[in-house]
């Protein structure tokens, strides 16, 4: 089980990282969305501070949405998906798999790039920890919640924004107690591991929920 669970992950790490340009895309939109908003708000470095954290969360909820079509749809089209599910692997192991070669290749370089982007906006070091660990614990509740989108549209052509549309409410839950933590760790209106501990619940949640739903939307789809 090993052997085959290995060689998958290292499968789907390879294509998430080649199909589409993986990681680097999800980087510089991220980027794109941390030095567009500022030219909306205006200078006031204050006011970027204070909104720097919900500004980071955003971007990467939006950067993660960019590669989560393909996590299912590239098996489809060349007919691995239906391998997969004839080969009488769990499916829900599967699915897992996938998602953490998805989170590996987008989630795991925006968090390591939030620090850098974080200056720009004028957040203090502590802010930066936080905003930093808060995207670490959150993004994969991202991934998993995409997955989930990205098997009830796996059989729908161009299904991106009908994907984005059923996961972005999904994802609000975690958007507000990810920003409640990095707020918390600034402004200390509450103490900052109430937040953060009910975000890795989000996640730990999602980690369970995610694979059984999404295995469930794809065997649904095969028939």
């Amino acid at each position: 089980m090993s052997n085959w669970a290995l060689s998958l992950f290292q499968r789907e790490l390879r294509l998430a990282v080649r199909v589409g340009g993986g990681a680097l895309v999800g980087v510089l939109f991220f980027l794109a969305v941390v030095t567009v908003i500022p030219f909306g708000v205006g200078p006031d470095l204050n006011l970027l501070a204070r909104i720097g954290p919900a500004i980071l969360w955003i971007g990467a909820l939006l950067a993660t949405l960019l590669g989560l079509d393909r996590l299912f749809q590239a098996d489809r089209d060349d007919g691995s998906l239906d391998l997969i599910l004839m080969a009488g692997r769990p499916l829900e192991l599967v699915v897992l798999i996938k998602c953490l070669a998805h989170w590996m290749a987008t989630g795991l370089p925006l968090v390591a790039a939030a620090p850098v982007l974080a200056i720009f906006l004028n957040l203090d070091p502590t802010a930066i920890g936080a905003v930093t660990l808060t995207l670490a614990a959150g993004t994969p509740a991202l991934t998993l919640i995409g997955a989930i989108g990205a098997s009830l549209t796996v059989t729908l052509r161009r299904g991106g924004l009908l994907l984005a549309v059923l996961v972005v409410p999904l994802t609000i839950p975690v958007l507000i107690f990810g920003v409640s933590a990095a707020d918390a760790a600034v402004n200390d209106p509450v103490p900052f591991m109430t937040p953060f501990l009910i975000l890795c619940a989000l996640s730990l949640i999602s980690l369970v929920v995610g694979p059984f739903a999404s295995a469930a939307a794809l065997r649904f789809s095969s028939d």
